[in-house]
């Protein structure tokens, strides 16, 4: 009997599924009407067929006739208890068949696809998770569907295969992981949910078979650290951590390079929460695999100085850390130095709006007198002197203001005393030349009072112009902070500190009257005590105006301004202020010249135009008289009250 059953099936079955084909809807429902009879009576043994039965229930699951697709729903449940509790269904044939359905977009279909593998998942006997990648993306695809019945199928057919893969000892985590990093970035915010759900649990289950994914993971999870939603928000820190969490050895296929370009990649992200966690990653390799990250500096160390520019405060700093711990060794440190110069000289406006940010925060990340060293051999051989009198400007504001170059101001004065001090004091002042109120304020700083008077008086008439005067006021109201305290409560002894009086005189009387910085320093000069002063010391300091005085050498020295002359010969201490003098005065000629050229180019640019535009008759006539006193009133009105 079972033998004619079989025969049976083999004789009958093909006709009945060419007949699903048909044009004719009634012929398809008495095709399925057929195929259902047939059955149930030889059960099994059409298994053989089940590949082509499974092709024409799937489009008859989306028959345009009702009762085809309801005649098609019965025969579908009565295969679904054949095939469940049959032992000759092939699970490997039938997953090439089911992958390629997976891709359908029919709702109807979906359902009947859904429904199968929900069910062939519930047999102990098929290893469905063993297969799970290859259908994984379909139900994935579906998550997004619009029918809402489809949506929540999906959701509870990967919910419970996510379960099973909890339990399991044995799963192939790498494919799936391909196909979950792609569905992390879908525009679907419920799809994105779910992958990266499923990514936290590999992340924490997946061990060694994740290390060669861990890019990728990264590169899903880091754009989701910013999502919209905040379910997503929570789910991919909390993923991020654990990744982070995990200690890999390149020697075991991590790729340190892959996660730095990932890193890299993201520091150009629209959302902040994403650069900073890029930079933490930065960081936390660096930490790590120091030595790997070194070996491909150059491929994000461009990217790292253009995040300087990020209009994030939060990842500014974090892009100083990481700049920090690569220039813990002395060859990164001089690069970066140089490279960050660079980047000020370029871009302006990065100097003026996070030049004190940058250079403050590095100097307490990589030691203030290391990094004002560096900056200061960068920017006495700088070729551009525009670019380095702003440079210097803006590094002698840091240093007379900021909290963080306290001791580097307590060093420097200690500079006609202290061996170290002595050394900053020399080295920074070569640069400090390109900017006569920054020599004016370090020699103010480091007490050296008579020097101060020397740079004064050497100021020529081109020296004073509107930027001189600018630089000048911000030094004269800085006069009146707490970090010039000293000096303030120095002048209580005027006959003790007679060249202060004469720096600070002097200042004052290149400053126009009706400036506010005038008033200022007016004020305070009339202040100072009278009952100290005395014709002797006065004739003193008059007559010991130049460097043809008496050499002083050996002995103490003190700090006290009426104690010596400094600027006679060396001082006790090696400083030799003659040669410094010698060295501002010819950077400023340096400088002059330089603006004497520009100023001459452009006369003749100007002049070449004009000449081109002008009629013939206006050639012959005079140029027109120059408005001589228009800088002088310009002057005046930028340092009006």
């Amino acid at each position: 009997m079972f033998e004619s059953l079989d025969v049976i099936s083999q004789q009958i079955v093909p006709p009945v599924l060419n007949s699903f084909s048909d044009q004719d809807s009634r012929v398809r429902y008495y095709a399925c009407e057929a195929l259902y009879n047939i059955a149930k009576v030889v059960r099994g043994d059409f298994i053989v067929f089940f590949n082509q039965i499974f092709d024409a229930l799937c489009k008859l699951s989306a028959d345009s006739d009702a009762n085809v697709q309801s005649a098609a729903h019965l025969l579908d449940r009565l295969v679904k208890d054949i095939v469940t509790e049959s032992d000759q269904f092939s699970i490997e044939e039938f997953i090439p068949l089911l992958r390629e359905r997976m891709n359908v977009l029919n709702p109807y279909v979906r359902q009947f696809l859904v429904g199968w593998i929900t069910v062939l998942d519930s047999v102990p006997d098929i290893d469905m998770l063993g297969f799970l990648p290859d259908f994984l993306d379909g139900l994935f695809n579906m998550l997004s569907d619009s029918s809402h019945e489809i949506r929540q199928q999906a959701d509870s057919a990967l919910s419970e295969f996510l379960q099973e893969i909890k339990n399991s000892p044995s799963v192939d985590y790498g494919r799936m992981a391909e196909i979950l990093v792609q569905r992390a970035g879908s525009p679907d915010e419920f799809t994105r949910l779910t992958a990266i759900t499923w990514i936290n649990e590999f992340v924490k289950l997946g061990g060694d078979q994740l290390v060669p994914y861990y890019a990728d993971i990264l590169g899903a999870i880091l754009p989701c650290i910013s999502d919209k939603e905040e379910k997503i928000r929570v789910v991919a820190r909390e993923t991020n951590e654990e990744l982070r969490a995990i200690r890999a050895d390149p020697a075991e296929g991590f790729d340190v390079g892959a996660i730095l370009s990932i890193a890299r990649r993201q520091l150009s992200n629209e959302w902040e929460a994403t650069r900073i966690e890029a930079l933490h990653w930065i960081g936390t390799l660096l930490a790590r695999y120091r030595a790997e990250v070194l070996s491909v500096l150059d491929d994000i160390f461009d990217t790292l100085l253009k995040a300087l520019s990020d209009p994030s405060d939060e990842v500014v700093l974090l892009v100083l850390d990481v700049h920090a711990c690569i220039a813990r060794d002395a060859p990164q440190f001089r690069q970066l130095v140089v490279f960050l110069v660079h980047k000020f000289r370029i871009d302006h406006s990065l100097l003026e709006k996070r030049g004190a940010l940058i250079i403050r925060r590095l100097c307490v990340l990589l030691d203030a007198e290391r990094v004002y060293l560096e900056l200061s051999t960068i920017l006495e051989g700088e070729a551009d002197l525009d670019f380095a009198s702003i440079m210097v400007q803006a590094l002698n504001l840091i240093l007379l203001t900021s909290s963080e170059l306290a001791e580097l101001r307590a060093l420097l004065k200690q500079s006609m005393v202290n061996p170290a001090g002595k050394d900053l004091f020399v080295s920074l002042y070569s640069s400090w030349c390109h900017s006569p109120t920054a020599t004016i304020s370090l020699c103010l700083l480091t007490q050296a009072y008579q020097h101060a008077s020397s740079v004064i008086q050497s100021l020529v008439e081109e020296d004073i112009n509107v930027k001189f005067l600018v630089q000048l006021d911000k030094l004269i109201r800085l006069l009146e902070t707490p970090i010039f305290s000293y000096l303030r409560l120095q002048l209580l002894e005027p006959g003790r500190y007679i060249w202060l009086l004469k720096a600070l005189y002097g200042l004052l009387m290149l400053l126009p009257q009706q400036s506010a910085a005038f008033k200022i320093l007016q004020t305070r000069l009339r202040t100072v005590p009278p009952y100290s002063f005395s014709g002797e010391q006065f004739k003193r300091t008059s007559s010991a105006n130049s460097y043809s005085q008496v050499h002083i050498s050996g002995g103490s020295h003190s700090t006290e301004d009426g104690d010596n002359n400094q600027d006679t010969g060396i001082v006790p201490n090696g400083i030799n202020f003659m040669v410094r003098l010698q060295q501002f005065e010819h950077m400023q000629h340096q400088h002059r010249m330089h603006t004497k050229s520009q100023l001459q180019a452009r006369h003749s640019t100007s002049s070449t135009i004009s000449q081109e535009v002008q009629r013939p008759e206006e050639q012959q006539r005079p140029p027109p008289v120059q408005d001589l006193s228009r800088l002088e009133r310009l002057m005046t009105a930028t340092f009006i009250s």
